[in-house]
């Protein structure tokens, strides 16, 4: 995976030559022996957050390989590059740098599904608090505009929105008579949670359809030309622009997370970031119908 022997090495070669997507950028061994300790994950973290918050980056721990997995995409280069590499270079094996093929991006594009002005995204889940119905969708989907559509009926108006920070979004369905049904596909949705690394997931999009993978890491940060956003879920499912808010669940009906954005699409593969659904549930007190 060309791994190197030091920071000025990597930093040397990748702003003279560039390196191949997927390629790992720097993984030095030595300084630490034994396995990263959750304290020297959370420090290398802390560290990232402070001195390395350049669009184009990402991070999360990745509990079963006990690194901090920093993703780097190929608008990063020269000095920003090196800075990010200098960051991760201060905690040994405990970090480890990830060159992706793509942009990271938001999933938001113009089409069909639920819009707003020009724009589409994807709809979470039908929540409700109280007597009211709602539904959740990406932060980034929802700063975009306050009215929403199927494409020929309003569904609702904006009740909240969040981004950058976090990514989430909530619209107050104005329609009473429009059904719904608290299912993605056919699938009964019946409580949310909290993933685990390694799990088994599954996300629906407007654009991509049902997709399928495993959570990679947690408490990602994902720097967007946007803004920043923290503490979202890292998979290796892709998806794709107009995904943006959809859902993120598992086959026995457990609602985990809203499609944010990422790198990569479904035709190469690519990896998703998504924002945890408990955070908009609890902050609104809404639950999933």
């Amino acid at each position: 995976m060309g791994l190197t022997r030091s920071v000025r090495r990597a930093a040397t070669g990748l702003a003279a030559a560039g390196i191949a997507a997927g390629m790992v950028l720097m993984a030095p061994t030595g300084a630490f022996a034994a396995p990263s300790t959750l304290a020297q994950l959370d420090a290398a973290t802390a560290d990232l957050e402070t001195s390395a918050r350049i669009a184009g980056t990402a991070w999360s721990t990745d509990a079963a390989s006990g690194q901090v997995i920093v993703d780097v995409d190929p608008t990063v280069t020269g000095a920003q590059l090196q800075q990010v590499v200098a960051v991760a270079s201060k905690h040994g094996k405990a970090v480890k740098v990830n060159k992706v093929s793509t942009k990271i991006d938001l999933f938001i594009s113009g089409g069909d599904a639920i819009y707003t002005g020009g724009s589409r995204c994807s709809l979470g889940f039908n929540v409700r608090g109280g007597s009211t119905d709602y539904f959740v969708t990406a932060g980034h989907c929802t700063n975009a505009g306050a009215t929403w559509t199927n494409g020929s009926t309003t569904l609702g108006t904006r009740y909240g929105t969040s981004f950058p920070g976090n990514d989430y979004g909530i619209v107050r369905y104005t329609n009473t008579s429009i059904a719904k049904p608290g299912n993605v596909g056919s699938l009964n949705i019946t409580g949310a949670g909290n993933p685990t690394v390694g799990q088994q997931l599954c996300r629906r999009g407007s654009t991509t359809g049902t997709r399928c993978g495993q959570v990679t890491g947690l408490n990602a940060t994902v720097n967007y030309a946007q803004g920043s956003v923290s503490g979202l879920i890292r998979t290796n499912i892709c998806a794709q622009p107009g995904d943006s808010g959809g859902p993120l669940y598992s086959n026995n009906g457990i609602a985990y997370g809203l499609t944010s954005g990422g790198s990569g699409n479904c035709t190469t593969g690519g990896t998703t970031y998504f924002q945890p659904v408990t955070e908009v549930l609890s902050r609104y007190g809404v639950q999933v119908t």
